[in-house]
């Protein structure tokens, strides 16, 4: 028997940081939602009870530093399960660009794995085990829209926000999350965006409001690291997406877009001098 499942990338809408807690994460405010830029699982079923990763991409590890495999073993070991796994990854989403690619992955384990070893976990169980492995794999587990916090586990769903194009480019770099929350001050944050005017524009259906609503406060760690970040984030203003921001601890930069004709523009002056540009829809 075999099961698929689709992993897409998120965005962060907005990303703020409250305060540093004593467990060492961080108290945030994020409001997340998915785009049509995914990884797509094969999950087989092995006799044998071990758990096997293959993937056609070359520089992801198959082994237990894969959250995917961890999300198996997590699985057979909370349940009991005897037989083993074969998940082929096969990856779309780059890898290390704030785009939760792994994140998404594991949770696609987890509901895969649920189907199946027909295990019949309930959807708020299966953000609970996710909460294990990551702090962004609760949201993946479900997708959608939502407004996450505590350090990013505690999710609220929101309705979509407006239908557009996304513009998603890489650079040619990894970034640690752990590295730039690592040098974040959050006592020293000036400007904080709003979850609020965020949600709310969303619930208005406002696609102006939620382009003038976006912020990262892990921009003033990112940029000023890696220039060639705030690079593109220029480019992508002034080839005129309506909306740009940094997503997560980046690299990736996506911009919004309302109109079609405006897509094929900002993609090809990317392209000239970013390798990893792509264009896709939001899933709303």
């Amino acid at each position: 028997m075999r099961i698929y499942e689709k992993a897409p990338a998120k965005i962060n809408l907005m990303l703020d940081v409250l305060r540093k807690r004593p467990d060492g994460f961080h108290e945030v405010e994020m409001i997340m939602t998915m785009v049509d830029l995914a990884d797509r699982l094969e999950l087989s079923e092995l006799r044998q009870g071990t758990i096997i990763i293959s993937s056609q991409a070359g520089y992801i590890p198959l082994d237990e530093k894969n959250l995917a495999f961890q999300a198996a073993r997590l699985v057979k070991d909370r349940y009991g399960v005897k037989a083993g796994v074969h998940i082929h990854l096969d990856k779309k989403i780059p890898v290390a660009a704030g785009l939760a690619g792994g994140s998404s992955d594991a949770a696609a384990t987890l509901r895969g794995l649920n189907r199946l070893w027909n295990l019949g976990i309930a959807e708020a169980e299966l953000q609970r085990l996710g909460a294990e492995l990551g702090s962004d794999v609760p949201f993946c587990v479900s997708g959608g829209t939502a407004l996450a916090t505590g350090r990013g586990e505690q999710l609220t769903p929101i309705p979509n926000p407006p239908p557009c194009w996304v513009v998603l480019a890489k650079p040619p770099i990894n970034v640690s999350t752990a590295d730039v929350y690592g040098r974040l001050r959050a006592g020293a944050i000036e400007h904080h965006p709003s979850a609020a005017a965020m949600q709310a524009a969303i619930e208005a259906g406002d696609f102006r409001a939620v382009c003038s609503g976006l912020g990262n406060v892990l921009e003033d760690v990112t940029l000023p690291w890696h220039p060639e970040v705030r690079r593109i984030k220029e480019a992508m203003i002034r080839l005129g997406a309506e909306g740009v921001l940094m997503s997560g601890s980046g690299p990736t930069v996506f911009g919004l877009v309302s109109r079609p004709s405006k897509v094929a523009r900002i993609y090809n002056g990317l392209r000239g001098f970013c390798k990893e540009v792509y264009a896709v829809r939001s899933l709303s």
